[in-house]
């Protein structure tokens, strides 16, 4: 079979690949990418549990492997350049932990760093502040013959939440989401091709010297914040460094407003694409919980995960050896019909329950809670108004990304 996980062929509609992948290949080997692909439930959901074996500190995965295939020169040239951007001495940058690529014991006491900022308590206090913003955007939309709900609703919304929970200027949100674009399409769509040219550095570069001063000032003088939480962590007896700190703004920045922008746009294109459903939702507001899960389900934000094996294990009939890449198929599992009935139907009354659009086991999404209220307290305002509204094209723009899944745009008008 033809499939590689980081190509752009299957980005508008995967989930037929998928399906194939599942009844022909549930595991399957890529030699172009050099990836073993897992696409049934079951055993997404092994890969994901068993941390010991399929481990989460994978290298860089795709980019990693662009780097390696550069010449001594231009993997020089990049290293001078990364340096340069980060203002990090090397020996800093190799031995700085990140939250998504540590296990065990050292992920957890680094989860529960961040947890701090995101308890049930905290989480239901920000719920008038996300409905003020989305009344507010919807205000504005009011007034408008056409809009592009992506750029207008799903995008400020998450933005501003999550640049008020780290104690940064919400007024920047233009700026945090150019650059959580450019490191998406730098890392995970056409810009991966030449990281020489890729804007991922630039980006990451940009949002370094942003949050350089506003760290120093944290450690002077603690706020009421997530970064101030971070200022003051330790994590085995150690604090974290300046560039630690960098990495965990770095991934909530992205993670934060990708995950819950494109869960509304999912949402609502599906709604638009089965008005059966959008009827159901408008008589019966109460699903709009059950929609949140249900879109999640049938076409979640993020599409795989990477890990790599600690030693050689057997799957269906076949061995992948120690220190292999394993694709993770999230979007194909969340379709396996031996987990959900009818799983290409779209049901906004199903019990999607059990689905793994944020993950699994240890490294199950920290924001998901958070995701979860900022969909609810917009899908509760939005959807009485979709009746009213049409597309104004039928074409979909989708991102260029290969792991993150959602629409570019979606330009709505007065039907």
């Amino acid at each position: 079979m033809d499939w590689n996980p980081y190509s752009a062929r299957w980005r508008d509609d995967p989930y037929p690949m998928y399906r194939e992948l599942r009844d022909r290949a549930p595991l399957h080997y890529s030699p172009d990418s050099a990836t073993w692909t897992v696409s049934r439930y079951d055993d997404v959901v092994a890969v994901l549990k068993d941390t010991e074996v399929f481990s989460s500190k994978t290298r860089g995965g795709q980019m990693e492997s662009r780097i390696e295939s550069l010449s001594t020169a231009e993997k020089l040239q990049l290293f001078v350049r990364f340096v340069s951007r980060m203002r990090t001495a090397p020996w800093t940058m190799r031995r700085s932990r990140m939250l998504i690529q540590e296990d065990g014991a050292v992920h957890l006491r680094m989860r529960d760093l961040v947890n701090r900022g995101f308890t049930p308590r905290q989480i239901k206090r920000l719920e008038p502040r996300m409905r003020a913003l989305v009344a507010e955007c919807l205000a504005e939309l009011g007034r408008k013959p056409q809009f592009d709900l992506v750029s207008e609703l799903n995008i400020p919304l998450p933005v501003t939440v999550i640049a008020e929970l780290l104690g940064v200027e919400p007024e920047k949100r233009h700026v945090f989401k150019h650059w959580s674009d450019a490191i998406i399409a730098g890392a995970t769509g056409s810009g991966i091709g030449n990281p020489l040219d890729s804007g991922v550095l630039d980006a990451m570069g940009e949002l370094r010297a942003y949050l350089r001063p506003i760290v120093r000032r944290r450690r002077a003088r603690p706020a009421d914040d997530l970064i101030s939480i971070l200022v003051g962590a330790e994590v085995d007896g150690e604090g974290l460094g300046d560039y630690e700190i960098f990495l965990f703004v770095l991934l909530l920045l992205v993670a934060g407003n990708e995950t819950t922008t494109n869960l509304l746009g999912n949402a609502v294109d599906a709604l638009l694409a089965h008005p059966d459903q959008l009827a159901r939702v408008v008589a019966q507001p109460a699903l709009v919980p059950g929609l949140v899960e249900e879109t999640l389900r049938y076409d979640g934000p993020v599409q795989f995960l990477t890990r790599r094996t600690m030693r050689e294990v057997a799957l269906h009939g076949q061995r992948i050896p120690a220190q292999a890449s394993v694709v993770a198929l999230l979007g194909s599992a969340n379709r396996d019909e031996r987990r959900f009935g009818e799983p290409d139907r779209f049901d906004v009354g199903r019990d999607a329950r059990g689905h793994v659009a944020f993950g699994f086991g240890a490294h199950f999404c920290l924001g998901a809670s958070l995701a979860r209220l900022e969909a609810k307290a917009a899908l509760e305002a939005l959807v009485p108004e979709l009746p009213r509204l049409a597309r104004v094209r039928p074409e979909r723009e989708f991102l260029d990304s290969y792991l993150i899944r959602g629409r570019a745009r979606l330009d709505l008008r007065a039907a």
